[in-house]
């Protein structure tokens, strides 16, 4: 695994703008960055990141009948009890699940380490599956890259084949909250995807969800009989419309059954039956007491880096501040992120499905990534 510093594409941005990449620069400052790419092997792909994947998603699949079972563990979780039903309901019935992140701190040697599980509302798709992809080919093209240089992202042929194989009503609806620009994206790309694959969509602003006799309906009064939110599970059941979900026959995407497996204390109960696993971190339902030798403390609800504390083995102490302080939290040991020319880099493996679909990279001046942490490209060469 290196760092290789790398010469941009002349015009990359107008190129980036003119298929709907809006979102390529966050307030003056990168957030696509192709000054520099990761270069990786086969071996460290297959071996230590797209196996491992692969077996760590399974592993949290079995967890969740246990956890829908076990009245203890859904409070551990801090699902509302009114939910618990139809958390169960949603599970029990396999209602489908499309895809999902997996964070590892991982520097090319040895076991890659799970950091959290981003299967509710995974972002950096857009990026992955298309605008990394022609990166690599226009390189490849240009002679910037080594002969035969290859990547791991099957990730929009996969995303294709999900949605051509999902049994969906149609029509679809895909919705994301107004204000974000990453997220309107984010939704596009997965229309578009959708399209591809047959599939009859329509967007809707998630402001304009509204409810008759306890269903969910469209501006027009509409039934929604399909819906793919690119909204938390965990803000949805907080909503004025959150008691609508008891009674919605909508099937979403992802399923209201995900909600267990995107919250931080899926971490500890990994631990707790998979304990010694090369590819789990110890963690723990914080109860106040310290990790050996550094740790990480992380709210049960919380995204992009935000509420993280974290204490390396040293005892210094990192911050960073957020919105998401009114749940419960866990302690993780410890798995620093390696440095690469002063940048902290973390990876991000995809599952569609029940498969490894690619990787993306995100690098950072600090130990926490954050939604402002810079995304950079990656190849595979042997």
């Amino acid at each position: 695994m290196k760092r290789i510093n790398s010469n941009p594409r002349p015009g990359w941005k107008a190129f980036a703008e003119s298929v709907g990449f809006n979102f390529h620069t966050f307030d003056g400052e990168p957030y696509w960055d192709e000054t520099a790419y990761y270069q990786f092997t086969l071996s460290q792909i297959e071996h230590d990141l797209e196996a491992p994947t692969e077996e760590l998603h399974q592993m949290a699949l079995d967890l969740v009948d246990d956890i829908v079972n076990d009245e203890q563990k859904l409070q551990q979780l801090a699902i509302p009890q009114r939910f618990w039903d139809t958390v169960r309901q949603s599970w029990h019935s396999q209602q489908p699940h499309l895809y999902g992140r997996m964070d590892f701190s991982y520097n090319g040697t040895g076991p890659a380490k799970l950091l959290e599980l981003n299967y509710d509302t995974p972002t950096s798709l857009y990026e992955t599956g298309f605008f990394q992809w022609v990166w690599l080919e226009d390189q490849l093209m240009r002679g910037e890259l080594p002969q035969g240089a290859d990547q791991f992202n099957s990730l929009q042929d996969k995303l294709q084949q999900a949605f051509s194989e999902l049994s969906l009503p149609q029509p679809f609806y895909f919705a994301s909250v107004t204000e974000s620009i990453e997220d309107k994206g984010t939704v596009d790309y997965l229309m578009d995807i959708a399209l591809q694959a047959g599939v009859n969509c329509r967007y809707l602003q998630l402001e304009q969800l509204g409810d008759i006799d306890g269903q969910l309906v469209d501006l027009d009064g509409f039934p929604i009989h399909g819906l793919f939110k690119l909204y938390p599970w965990e803000f949805m059941l907080q909503e004025e419309f959150s008691s609508t979900l008891l009674t919605s026959q909508t099937q979403f995407i992802e399923p209201l059954w995900k909600c267990l497996l995107s919250n931080k204390g899926i971490l500890p109960l990994l631990w707790q039956k998979y304990q010694g696993h090369p590819n789990l971190l110890p963690a723990f339902f914080d109860d106040g007491s310290a990790l050996q030798s550094g740790w990480v403390r992380k709210p049960l609800f919380s995204r992009e880096g935000a509420n993280i504390e974290l204490v390396d083995s040293s005892g210094k102490v990192l911050k960073q501040d957020g919105p998401y302080n009114d749940s419960g939290y866990i302690r993780q040991a410890l798995a620093s992120l390696p440095q690469f020319d002063d940048n902290y880099t973390l990876i991000g493996s995809w599952v569609v499905g029940d498969s490894a679909a690619g990787i993306c990279i995100r690098e950072d001046n600090s130990p926490i990534t954050k939604d402002s942490s810079r995304f950079l490209p990656h190849i595979i060469v042997d």
